[in-house]
């Protein structure tokens, strides 16, 4: 407590005023005009004082209640008295302190559970008391009464403005932050640029992130029936234009909405080729109705994020976890990833394990580094970087053995064998160490190109709107949007000019039928492949860096079975042969790399033909989308070699020349004015 606000707890009456100074009195004692003292300059004066003079008593109000944010306290309206009766007109006002007065204890009832929220009054008596007069002609407001003195501790003056009494959101504000959650950004994004804007160090606006949360809320609070109507009708009328998108629901006993998750039919023929791996990230929020949102996404042939889904819940228990599982699964078929990625999660750990059983389950790398800083910054001081360095070589370790070693050295290293994230991270090691991952299938989403990747796709979905209908909207546009960026980038990638740097048959193989991408990763190991060399062994063959005297990889090949397996595990881990492999089936004379090594997943084509046959589309869209995949694969195809891309240019001219002698119907040009606008 300051000195300031020390000398002012003094307390003092209008002798005149015999009544209790009891703040639960409720008895009205008619005041008599004494010997006082009076102020014209009220702002001036640092503390209340008896006859001190308000025009209004707002005015007092407002002088008591910056009196009070000096000292360290905040004040309320605790009581007004009318002379001679109710209805003659308000005489009297009491101010008190925020922690004045006692919290009724509430009868519990068993129908309806209480929260038990501790109370911050502790029948503090300081107070102020203010009456009306007229004796010098115009009404006014004196000061009859008042104390400071407090039975709890006053704060600071960086503490004082956390009162909720001092914390306010001007309207101004309040239309800066609707704009800025339209804009999908966080509430912690939304106080750095408004502190930035108003040029106040960090933490010092008048109001916190939970004051921006409950404004946002409040929006949800409006209406939340009609609501849930509109969410409900958006779905229904996309499903009447699309019978391929799906969307299941529940509602609460209530009959109010309560969870919802959607997916699109392109979404759900994706994640039939590359639904082997999946995110699922739950690690954001609706800004404007602070609801857990999922979404499932996954990566391409071409190493690009793809949408799978999305699913708004009521909360994050493992009952609504389970249902969204569920939904999901619905929606693609029953078809259950080989792995799934998410944040460290209970529940939602619980809930993977009873609806995905035949599902790994991870925890994503980047999102438990996401919390390093607040863990480990305070702790570790400046060794935090050296220790993350360490960390990472850890985590990207081949043997598990090597993992149980580095790690104990590690703790001992930095002083963190009680560090609670520590225990925790090493009890669930087998979810995210790549030691215990390596034999299963994650696609390439643990490397950190990937992960900025992903994160950078999930951004385009928190477009939050303060209307749920508006956010399923603006998701259909994101993947849209994604949907015709991917396909450019699609064919710029098979545009560009590949170059071999090995020479060698099996690479040349690969770059025909590998999208560049896989391609690039698949080299990357040819070219390690030559610093190599193997030895034939009992059952299979040794295979070392030829600085090396010891260790290596063992590598099982059956030529006749074509098969072939190394104790690293990387073709299990990411679909690309390894180094140790590719070093065997060189050294056997293997001049193209047997064929399930090529997986389909990784391959040029987007849909395989088969897919492409089934789907006959109908629609008069759905025909030009099929049209423009044919003409992207055509492009593809052609630009390999200058003889293809002559063939191509001659019969495509033949073809344009016989499409324009055909005539062209008043409703096919509608369709086609309208295809054109949605492009």
């Amino acid at each position: 407590m300051s000195e300031e606000a020390g000398s002012m707890l003094v307390a003092y009456d209008d002798p005149s005023d015999q009544r209790s100074l009891s703040l639960d009195d409720t008895s009205s004692t008619e005041e008599s005009p004494g010997e006082t003292r009076l102020s014209l300059e009220t702002a001036n004066d640092a503390i209340p004082y008896i006859g001190q003079r308000f025009a209004t008593h707002d005015a007092a109000y407002e002088y008591y209640s910056e009196f009070a944010k000096r000292c360290g306290f905040s004040i309320r309206r605790h009581r007004t008295e009318g002379k001679d009766g109710v209805g003659k007109g308000l005489t009297r006002r009491y101010f008190v302190c925020h922690r004045a007065g006692n919290t009724p204890v509430k009868t519990s009832t068993e129908s309806k559970p209480q929260r038990n929220r501790k109370s911050s009054r502790c029948g503090c008596q300081a107070y102020m008391r203010i009456s009306k007069t007229t004796e010098f002609g115009s009404p006014e407001w004196r000061v009859t009464g008042f104390a400071n003195h407090h039975n709890h501790e006053l704060l600071e003056p960086n503490q004082v403005r956390f009162l909720p009494a001092y914390r306010t959101i001007s309207d101004a504000d309040k239309n800066r932050i609707l704009m800025f959650a339209k804009t999908g950004i966080s509430v912690h994004q939304m106080m750095r640029l408004m502190e930035l804007e108003k040029c106040v160090e960090p933490g010092y606006l008048p109001f916190t992130e939970k004051d921006v949360r409950n404004l946002l809320q409040s929006f949800r609070k409006l209406d939340p029936e009609e609501e849930s109507l509109d969410l409900l009708r958006m779905c229904r009328t996309i499903k009447e234009k699309d019978p391929n998108f799906k969307f299941e629901f529940t509602l609460d006993t209530n009959n109010r909405l309560e969870n919802i998750a959607w997916s699109y039919a392109s979404s759900i023929q994706l994640y039939d080729i590359f639904g082997d791996a999946v995110v699922f990230d739950t690690t954001h929020r609706l800004t404007a109705f602070d609801m857990p949102l999922g979404i499932w996404v996954g990566m391409n042939n071409y190493g690009m994020p793809c949408f799978f889904g999305c699913v708004v819940l009521r909360d994050e228990t493992m009952r609504s976890f389970s249902w969204a599982l569920k939904a999901f699964l619905g929606f693609m078929n029953g078809k259950a990833p080989q792995t799934i990625l998410t944040d460290q999660n209970i529940c939602l750990k619980d809930a993977i394990s009873t609806e995905l059983p035949t599902t790994k389950h991870a925890f994503c790398i980047w999102m438990i580094v996401a919390k390093f800083p607040s863990w480990f910054n305070a702790v570790l001081g400046d060794r935090y970087n050296e220790w993350k360095a360490e960390f990472y070589r850890l985590y990207n370790l081949e043997s598990v053995e090597d993992f149980e070693l580095g790690w104990r050295e590690m703790v001992c290293s930095y002083g963190l064998h009680s560090n609670r994230h520590m225990v925790n991270l090493y009890s669930s090691r087998s979810l995210w160490a790549l030691p215990f991952l390596r034999s299963h299938f994650l696609a390439g989403m643990t490397t950190t190109g990937q992960s900025k990747s992903i994160n950078a796709f999930i951004q385009r979905f928190l477009s939050a709107q303060t209307r749920l209908a508006h956010f399923v909207e603006q998701v259909a546009v994101a993947v849209d949007f994604k949907d015709q960026t991917g396909e450019q980038q699609t064919m710029q990638q098979n545009l560009q000019n590949i170059c071999l740097k090995t020479g060698a048959p099996m690479e040349s193989h690969a770059a025909t039928i590998l999208t560049p991408f896989a391609f690039s990763k698949l080299q990357e190991q040819l070219v390690l492949a030559a610093h190599y060399a193997s030895f034939p062994i009992e059952d299979g063959f040794l295979v070392r860096h030829h600085t090396k005297a010891e260790g290596g990889r063992k590598v099982y090949w059956s030529p006749q079975e074509g098969i072939i397996s190394c104790s690293c595990h990387q073709f299990e881990f990411s679909g690309i042969l390894c180094r140790h492999s590719l070093r065997v089936l060189s050294t056997g004379n293997c001049f193209q790399i047997p064929d399930r090594y090529l997986p389909i997943r990784w391959r040029r084509i987007s849909i395989p033909s088969s897919k492409l046959a089934q789907s006959a589309p109908n629609d008069h869209t759905e025909r030009v989308q099929f049209l423009q995949n044919i003409v992207s694969s055509l492009i593809t195809e052609s630009a390999k070699s200058k003889e293809r891309l002559d063939i191509a240019t001659e019969q495509v001219s033949i073809l344009l020349s016989r499409i324009r002698e055909q005539p062209i119907s008043l409703h096919g040009a509608r369709d086609f004015s309208s295809i054109n606008r949605n492009l």
